[in-house]
């Protein structure tokens, strides 16, 4: 038993930090190609412990009451914006690489999740209707659900993580935390903020896939909220479906964004740069697929490229503004699809390739293409990488109706200055969320989620919390009184 040390394969339970006894695996710095740490994956009887200590430990959170859960919780809250924001992010950024400012940017955003839950579950507990008898009392609850796991991604290990927890703790439950093996360390050293809260409230299993089928399948875990690739998401609703066990996914998505002949074109330019390119487009709504009106096309491409040539490349601690790709495996996909994208007949508007320079590392120049066409296989798959393809289309109709021939629906941007064209957008785009001149913003209040292979249900916002909740409805009649379609019913009633 001890603190949180980054060379020993660890996980968190009952406020304390543990050796696991499993495998060990080194955690790799994607920039230098180095060892900065230790993750473990554990054995089944060890999760089971962990699981068992969860449901007890749940009973009694789950009596508290919200007033007090919500003090508890606005502790923790305090507690992420004082306290570990530089240490979290500094093994953020060498385990993922991103740039550091990133790594802090994500943690400055993570106390208001909580602060906002905490009041959330305090101020709705439930409703009353109106009766249908007189004298009848009829109203629904909301119950803890027990205990919740938490599969969460790399790209965003703390943030997407507090979208699910926060909401989890604050309707009374238990959760489990099973973070990316890219991730592991960080995420980890931030579990120390929870340590005020009653022990086994908050768990932390690091893993591998085995280790996050094993939450999924366990009849000891009530919900499962999983953010990942949309094949895995797919493979983890079967599993819950098997059990009717409820579930929050997130499968990705391969965001369109329009730029329209009434949007400014710098502007444009610079909008994109950031929303195609931040976190080195390794992020679930990075925009993967512009589709621009032909009498702007040509200017936009050439601001555009203008724009990208200017980012900077480097490890997540240099002056850069792209890092490199998380894994090996993730620079071979973008290859892949670029390579293919050419040989289909689109052009490398600038990019490409590796960096000169970095000949060590899994970095990629931020790429460009154009001359891309709607039915190449680049505008069909899910990039996350720092490409994006540009297509050329006739008109604002065109536009939208090749943004919806996706299979994935989680977001869509729209630059415009046209009213019409935004009300259309908003209305008529196939998806779960729609930016219009501000891409990649967020809100805890408003729910986060997409449509079609994107993923189901909603997290942040009141439905984020109710997927973390069961919905109980309650009849209460004060006096025992015989009703008048109890049996036995009344010969007349039979006259036909």
């Amino acid at each position: 038993m001890s603190g949180f040390d980054p060379g020993k394969a660890q996980l968190f339970s009952e406020n304390q930090y543990r050796e696991l006894s499993g495998t060990e695996h080194d955690v790799i710095n994607p920039a230098t190609l180095e060892s900065v740490g230790k993750r473990g994956v554990p054995h089944a009887q060890e999760i089971d412990r962990v699981l068992s200590c969860a449901r007890r430990a749940q009973q009694e959170w789950s009596k508290l009451d919200p007033k007090t859960r919500a003090a508890k919780l606005h502790e923790v809250a305090h507690s992420m914006s004082h306290q570990l924001q530089r240490e979290v992010s500094r093994l953020m950024t060498m385990e993922v690489g991103k740039p550091f400012p990133e790594s802090m940017g994500e943690l400055a955003n993570i106390a208001s999740i909580f602060d906002y839950y905490a009041e959330l579950a305090r101020g709705d507990a439930g409703s009353v209707a109106g009766s249908i008898q007189p004298g009848l009392f009829q109203f629904k609850r909301y119950d803890p659900c027990g205990v919740t796991a938490h599969i969460v991604p790399y790209n965003y290990p703390i943030l997407i993580m507090a979208f699910t927890v926060a909401a989890s703790l604050a309707a009374g439950n238990a959760v489990i935390i099973k973070p990316s093996e890219i991730s592991t360390l960080c995420t980890l050293c931030f579990m120390q903020h929870f340590q005020s809260l009653p022990s086994g409230i908050v768990s932390c299993i690091p893993g591998d896939g085995s280790t996050g089928a094993f939450l999924v399948d366990s009849d000891q875990i009530d919900v499962v909220a999983f953010t990942g690739s949309a094949e895995t998401a797919q493979l983890v609703a079967i599993a819950c479906a098997k059990k009717m066990k409820p579930s929050v996914l997130e499968g990705g998505g391969n965001d369109p964004l329009i730029v329209s002949d009434h949007a400014d074109i710098d502007f444009a330019a610079a909008a994109v740069t950031c929303s195609a390119f931040h976190l080195s487009g390794q992020i679930c709504t990075s925009t993967e697929r512009i589709y621009v009106i032909d009498s702007v096309h040509d200017d936009f491409v050439r601001s555009f490229v203008e724009r990208v040539q200017a980012l900077r490349v480097g490890d997540g601690f240099s002056h850069s503004e792209i890092g490199p790709m998380s894994t090996e495996r993730s620079r071979a996909n973008v290859i892949r699809l670029i390579q293919g994208a050419v040989e289909e007949g689109a052009s490398v508007a600038c990019g490409g390739g590796v960096p000169r320079e970095r000949d060590v590392g899994w970095f990629f120049e931020p790429t460009v293409l154009s001359d891309v066409t709607p039915d190449m296989q680049i505008m069909q798959e899910e990039l996350f990488g720092p490409v994006v393809a540009v297509c050329r289309v006739k008109d604002f109709d065109q536009a939208l109706l090749l943004c919806n021939q996706s299979r994935y629906g989680l977001g869509a941007s729209v630059l415009t200055t046209n009213l019409g064209e935004a009300m259309r957008a908003a209305e008529e785009l196939q998806c779960g969320m729609v930016w219009i001149n501000n891409p990649l913003v967020d809100n805890d209040a408003l729910p986060f989620g997409g449509r079609k292979r994107s993923g189901l249900g909603r997290e942040l916002g009141s439905e984020g919390l109710n997927a973390f909740r069961n919905v109980k409805y309650v009849t209460f009649d004060g006096e025992q009184r015989i009703q008048d379609w109890w049996y036995p019913y009344d010969d007349s009633t039979f006259d036909v």
